[in-house]
């Protein structure tokens, strides 16, 4: 039996979310604030029985803000089980009431919690007339949640509670004022009593986010070794204890009778007679060990001492590291879950919250490749891409956040086996950093992978990081095989591919009078251009009808369209470094001043090659700097790739665009006030941003800051 589907309706963060999940590991990624913490909360009110308690005590700040009025509305919590045991116990949650056990065995049932108006409430709904929107509002503004709203379970409903229709059927058409009189239990469930709690029935460990686990150790309710031993206590044999009880007991008996200890006592009670006379002084007085002779207390008393790797010394858990305290505190509670997960359970679920701070990169990824504990499903969500790039993609389900809502994408859906293969390959080799970005740009080159970020940096003063884009080079593994991910059945997030056209960069006609090299170059040329073309049209085709995908294409190459678009002066800065000769030095540097493209484009491809793609792009990252031209399908790529611009993310980047032409302007023609006053209003949400426009090209015309803003 496993967790194969959660449906969070109206909670917390979730509008309407499914969660599907498979047998074994699961993965749970997300940015801060997407939901991760909300999911598991979720699950721990229904499996959970510490938490159960707090199911019974919603409030209105559980209930998702995208309502805007909760009142009337139901918070829905559904989780689906598949391969169910056979097992009466189990079987009973499902089909009570409706046949014996033995000959009605179900495979999938849902277990439901509905937080929702009490009878009388949904009673008088039902009674208002259809359209009747005045006399819901007077009905709704009676409503408190202390006084009107209940949490009822059930079992065995049939409907996807996720789907529009079926929440209208349910709960009621608020817009057009429609609500059931009745609700069919066949379909949406039917009460499970009490006493049939599924968190009786299963195994359920949750591990939070590791945050100060020193503390949690010296905390009796949350220390991980004292649980262990109050478990292991109750399995002593009395008889086998009674030895060591009987030596705790002399020992005590000995500290009690030392001269010191009695000569103690016999001077606070001397003094406290003195104090308040015979009459008011206390009739008797000891100083007693309390060394427990008790093996529950006893065991409880015993603390962990541990040495670090590679060290002799064994020091308590507050003298290690974040890192390894964090190791052992995860680790005992894992033995935890062994411990429970021994007893007679239908299930066993172990969830994990965020497990990887502190923890070295190598032992996240040993660690989570290794935890797979055959019977059981385990769930966990994390930041980590060491974590994420060991697990199995057909089992990471992504939480984005959105505005008062998560949304929730699942990698795999509808892909074939080969599809998901030739993905996991690619997360295996490669970091898996395009699962937590907001927008990713693809790149197959290590030019572009180097000197993207270097010229966004310098040119606009924001980090690809800051706009929240991952640069990824896929290299040889093709566009498709990792594109295909940005769909609108899986993740829904805008992904840029850019490439090459490799167009010809001079007349590749052969003409009499070719020597044989420039014959050679030229088929060479004109075979890329073929390569290019054909390459364009299987591309655009893979990205055609997909909103989430687009291709922005280079004319030549990256190298060529970057001298092209007025960046040779950087190219120049670097000739002495790839040429000694001073006749080569010279002729390099009027070819890379040339305006036609067969002379400066050969020159720089010449270049690129004889110092190998990748290092060539490392020497010139060196003299990219705000004068740096990004050329324009590159920055039509960020664009895309990056869905919205808030006001404050402009101002930063106009800010920077007029501080570093203020450096530049050596004579102070430059007058900016102007400028600087409307960009406080549009940070102030005054003017708009093509007022804002409109001021900076009275001042900067031809500044690449313009071209940005243009395309927002």
């Amino acid at each position: 039996m496993y967790i194969s589907k959660v449906s969070l309706v109206n909670y917390r963060n979730f509008a309407n979310a499914k969660i599907v999940l498979n047998k074994g590991i699961n993965t749970i990624i997300g940015e801060n604030g997407s939901g991760k913490t909300n999911l598991f909360r979720a699950i721990r009110l229904l499996l959970e029985d510490a938490s159960i308690q707090y199911a019974y005590k919603l409030t209105e700040n559980d209930f998702n803000r995208k309502l805007g009025n909760w009142k009337g509305h139901w918070i829905i919590i559904s989780i689906e089980f598949s391969e169910l045991s056979h097992e009466e116990a189990v079987q009973s949650l499902f089909i009570h009431g409706t046949g014996i056990a033995e000959d009605d065995y179900v495979e999938k049932a849902t277990y439901n919690l509905f937080f929702r108006p009490k009878a009388d409430i949904r009673k008088k709904l039902s009674e208002l007339e259809e359209g009747d929107t005045e006399g819901l509002e007077e009905l709704l503004n009676t409503i408190t949640i202390q006084e009107n709203y209940e949490t009822f379970f059930t079992g065995k409903s049939t409907v996807d509670f996720n789907a529009p229709d079926i929440y209208k059927e349910l709960v009621g058409d608020f817009e057009h004022v429609i609500f059931p009189e009745t609700i069919d239990a066949s379909k949406y469930g039917a009460k499970i009593p009490h006493q049939l709690s599924v968190s009786k029935e299963v195994s359920f460990t949750f591990i939070q986010a590791l945050r100060d686990v020193v503390s949690d150790f010296h905390n009796n309710r949350t220390n991980p070794l004292l649980t262990l031993l109050k478990n292991k206590s109750g399995e002593i044999n009395e008889s086998d204890y009674q030895p060591i009880s009987d030596l705790v007991d002399e020992l005590n008996n000995s500290i009690e009778q030392l001269d010191d200890v009695q000569n103690i006592r016999k001077d606070i009670k001397r003094t406290i007679q003195d104090a308040v006379g015979l009459t008011y002084s206390p009739s008797s007085m000891s100083i007693k060990s309390s060394v427990p002779s008790d093996a529950d207390k006893l065991l409880q008393s015993l603390k962990l001492f541990i040495g670090e790797p590679d060290e002799d010394y064994e020091g308590g858990v507050h003298e290690l590291s974040l890192g390894g305290a964090n190791l052992i505190f995860l680790t005992l509670k894992l033995l935890e879950f062994k411990y429970r997960k021994s007893r007679e359970t239908f299930a066993n679920f172990l969830v994990i919250e965020e497990p990887e701070a502190h923890i070295h990169n190598h032992i996240q990824k040993t660690l989570f490749d290794k935890l797979d504990y055959g019977d059981t499903q385990i769930i966990y969500s994390t930041h980590s891409t060491q974590i994420s790039e060991v697990s199995n993609v057909n089992n990471i389900s992504i939480l984005s956040k959105k505005s008062n809502c998560a949304e929730v994408y699942q990698p795999s859906l509808g892909l074939t086996p080969e599809n998901i293969n030739e993905i996991q390959r690619y997360l295996d080799a490669v970091r898996t950093n395009l699962l937590f970005a907001k927008g990713v740009l693809l790149v197959e080159g290590d030019a572009e992978e180097i000197l993207i970020p270097i010229m966004v940096k310098q040119v606009y003063g924001v980090s690809l990081d800051e706009l929240g884009i991952s640069l990824i080079n896929i290299r040889s593994t093709g566009f498709e095989n990792v594109a295909q991910l940005f769909h609108e059945d899986r993740i829904h997030r805008k992904c840029g591919i850019i490439t090459d056209l490799d167009d010809a960069i001079c007349n590749t006609t052969i003409i009499d009078g070719d020597t044989e090299k420039e014959i050679k170059y030229k088929k060479r040329v004109e075979k890329s251009k073929k390569s290019g073309l054909e390459r364009k049209t299987k591309l655009d085709e893979f990205v055609k009808d997909n909103d989430w995908l687009h291709m922005f294409y280079a004319n030549y190459t990256f190298e060529v369209d970057f001298v092209l678009n007025n960046n040779n002066w950087e190219v120049r800065q670097i000739i002495d470094q790839v040429y000694t000769d001073d006749k080569t030095i010279e002729l390099a540097e009027e070819e890379l001043k040339s305006d036609d493209v067969a002379v400066f484009g050969k020159r720089v491809l010449t270049m690129a090659k004889q110092e190998g793609k990748g290092w060539f792009a490392i020497m010139l990252g060196e003299h990219i700097y705000h004068g740096t031209y990004i050329p324009e399908y590159i920055l039509d790529a960020i664009v895309f790739a990056k869905d919205s611009y808030s006001t404050e993310l402009v101002s930063d980047i106009v800010k920077y665009r007029i501080e570093k032409n203020i450096e530049d302007d050596e004579k102070h023609d430059l007058d900016f006030s102007s400028c600087t006053e409307n960009l406080k209003k549009y940070r102030k949400g005054s003017i708009s941003l093509d007022d804002l426009i409109s001021e900076i090209e009275m001042v900067i015309p031809n500044d690449q800051l313009l071209t940005l803003l243009r395309k927002l």
